[in-house]
């Protein structure tokens, strides 16, 4: 009787999800632990075993931010970078794009390169473009080279070299080379050989920078679920919603950076609907995705460590990284965001967050800055005792303290309207993210249903919906965890890419998929095992490419490049085109089980976690803690109790009656419906309904009710 772990580990909270055999899900949250995150891992698997055999745990799948954390905190390895002569500079000229704030600045500084100028290494060689070696490697000078790295202390090389992805023969000679010297070394024929020699090397660059940071943690995370007795292999979910063995994921981390993310997308689009637009806010950050026909939009080329929330896409913005990834946009703007006057004496919150220590003021951790959790705890959307579960408590009057002495008295309005205007701030940034994927890339979101999620999306969905027209939105169960619910929805792939001109497709494909299935280690043709295949495709003579489906009909795959040309560019346009690269993904499903991440099997809590005895401790360190509720249900159709709660339709503070989602049948707003996990807010004007698969649908008043399974 297999049982099956999902981690997903945030900037405030690391949520645990245990799914059984019968499709039971027991559910842990704790608080982050940013020192060592397996500490609070370890601490929420504890929790969700409870009295199971650890043995019987057959997967275990983590999503993480390690390489994003790692990316943007600058913490990574030392790299040094080696490509051919003539090109050392590439990386130090760089490439970027002035934000907003930046473009008029006239002591303007760029941001610093991803290697040091004097870290950057040439060597004699040259390959065509074709792969025709027009000079041979100078293996003397190379050994040189590694010998000079080595004495500066750097212990990780990029090897990126002219054209290597038509002929990887001297890269791979250099890092034979260089290994003599030097303790890890990347090229980029293995990590993406792919054409555009800036994106190709600064995404070996990544690979190399993030590469040591995350293989060293999933060996300290395999040894200390080892010591609870899981033995089952550790997976993670890469940046386009698949799921890599550990050993891979250490190879090739730069396919890691959007992991977290990618989970939270896979679980909005179990919900259902077709058309959506996933909204995610955590402790940290809020993060949206367009998912269209129920598949999320991906990209192959995104930006990670830029400055402003544009979304991966907006080129110049941070370093390049070429893997594909989940098509999104993320700000920072989440339940830990810090409010703040700046000295204009204008309303700020975010980006920079309380994370878990010292967490937001009502934590009791020690932090007193005033966040959106404290001023949502203000407006009365939250409960102090509810909370987590109700074995996390708020302190209220904390709260109220910080808002009062950060915001409401240098500004020299109430509490209540400074918490409130918080709250609208936090609304405006999410729904920024929110404009980016729909409406700046020509989609009319409201024919979408958003789907919220995250310990703090339902709270704050409704207000970003309204924003766009959206006039539905879906809570699906577990929301509080639907991230790590969704890393159970992952299936085992791998994708290899490679571009060729002029090359036999077939025979291009098929040791593409080979190669994929070998780092899967698998083999093609076996039970459970797919290969999906697709190509780069562009117009002749223009720049950019779209990738599409393959077809081994000409005339088929100029139709798919067309069609999604229209879909991207939205309009029409035709001529010859041709082919620049190929993809193979190789994918082995999962095992089915009784219920998904979406579906509706018992719903347990950790049995592990003890309630937090210490309420009335304000300054205890309960990071790692478990935070798992018992829950006292009121009358089925009936709300629990009723409390004061901050709306402007209603003149202020109102009562508004407050559901748990085993209670809640149907009631128009403004009222309120608790999780374990998360609070949803049903503003005035909307309807919020259970629907049979335990989800909330949120109903503008006046708009139609979905279509889909929550119907």
């Amino acid at each position: 009787m297999s049982h099956s772990i999902g981690v997903d580990v945030g900037g405030t909270f690391t949520d645990v999800v245990l799914r059984g055999p019968d499709g039971g899900i027991t559910v842990a949250k704790c608080l982050s632990t940013h020192d060592d995150p397996a500490d609070g891992i370890v601490t929420g698997v504890a929790a969700v075993l409870g009295r199971t055999d650890p043995s019987r745990v057959t997967r275990v799948v983590h999503a993480t931010t390690l390489a994003t954390n790692a990316v943007l905190e600058r913490r990574g390895a030392r790299v040094a970078f080696v490509t051919t002569r003539g090109f050392r500079s590439m990386i130090p000229l760089g490439r970027y794009a002035r934000v907003e704030e930046d473009r008029y600045d006239l002591r303007f500084d760029p941001p610093a390169p991803p290697v040091a100028a004097g870290d950057c290494f040439e060597v004699p060689e040259r390959v065509s473009g074709r792969g025709e070696v027009l000079e041979p490697l100078d293996e003397a000078a190379v050994a040189r080279t590694g010998e000079e790295i080595a004495r500066r202390g750097v212990t990780s090389v990029a090897v990126c070299l002219l054209h290597a992805y038509a002929n990887p023969s001297h890269e791979r000679r250099v890092a034979e080379i260089l290994c003599r010297s030097v303790p890890a070394v990347v090229i980029s024929s293995d990590v993406w050989p792919e054409l555009r020699e800036y994106e190709r090397a600064t995404t070996t660059i990544m690979s190399a920078y993030v590469g040591p940071v995350m293989a060293g943690y999933l060996r300290r995370l395999a040894a200390r679920l080892a010591g609870l007795g899981i033995t089952a292999p550790v997976h993670v979910m890469d940046s386009s919603g698949g799921v890599m063995p550990a050993e891979l994921a250490a190879r090739r981390a730069v396919a890691t950076i959007e992991s977290g993310p990618a989970a939270g997308v896979l679980a909005a689009a179990a919900s259902g609907h077709p058309d959506v637009v996933s909204f995610d806010m955590g402790g940290t950050t809020a993060k949206t995705c367009v998912i269209r026909n129920g598949e999320p939009e991906i990209t192959h080329e995104f930006h990670v460590g830029g400055k402003g929330s544009f979304g991966g896409r907006r080129a110049g913005t941070g370093v390049p990284i070429k893997t594909p990834a989940v098509d999104l946009a993320e700000v920072g703007a989440g339940g830990g965001s810090i409010a703040w006057v700046d000295a204009a004496g204008t309303l700020r919150a975010g980006p920079r967050s309380a994370g878990s220590s010292p967490g937001p003021a009502c934590y009791g951790l020690g932090g007193d800055e005033p966040t959106v959790t404290d001023a949502d705890l203000v407006l009365g959307y939250l409960d102090a005792v509810s909370f987590a579960g109700g074995t996390m408590p708020l302190f209220p009057d904390l709260a109220a303290e910080a808002v009062d002495r950060r915001l409401a008295g240098p500004l020299g309005v109430s509490r209540a309207e400074a918490a409130h205007a918080v709250h609208e701030i936090a609304n405006a940034s999410m729904g920024s993210a929110v404009h980016v994927v729909t409406v700046q890339r020509g989609i009319d979101p409201r024919g979408f249903v958003m789907v919220a999620f995250g310990g703090a999306g339902p709270m704050h969905a409704a207000r970003v919906a309204s924003r766009f027209g959206i006039s539905t939105v879906v809570v699906p169960a577990r929301c509080g965890v639907a991230s790590a619910a969704g890393l159970l929805a992952g299936d085992l792939s791998a994708e290899r890419v490679l571009s060729a001109l002029d090359a036999d497709p077939a025979r291009v494909l098929t040791a593409l998929a080979e190669a994929a299935a070998a780092d899967l280690n698998v083999t093609l043709g076996s039970p459970g095992v797919s290969v999906a295949r697709s190509a780069d495709v562009r117009l002749a003579g223009q720049a950019h490419d779209l990738t599409v489906p393959w077809s081994d009909s000409p005339g088929e795959l100029a139709g798919r490049f067309h069609a999604r040309y229209r879909q991207v560019y939205g309009i029409e346009q035709r001529g010859p085109v041709e082919v620049l690269g190929y993809r193979a993904r190789v994918t082995l499903s999962r095992a089915p089980a009784s219920a998904g991440p979406a579906g509706t099997g018992p719903v347990r809590t950790g049995s592990g976690g003890e309630a937090d005895d210490r309420a009335g401790d304000r300054t205890g360190d309960r990071a790692g803690e478990a935070f798992v509720p018992p829950r006292e249900p009121g009358a089925p159709g009936g709300p629990r109790t009723r409390r004061e709660a901050y709306f402007p339709e209603t003149g202020g503070y109102t009562p508004v009656p407050v559901y748990t989602r085993a209670d809640l049948r149907e009631t128009a707003g403004p009222a309120i419906v608790e999780d374990a996990e998360a609070t949803i807010v049903v503003p005035p004007g909307w309807t919020a309904r259970l629907t049979g698969d335990l989800s909330v649908v949120l109903t503008a008043d006046g708009s139609p009710r979905p279509e889909g399974r929550t119907g």
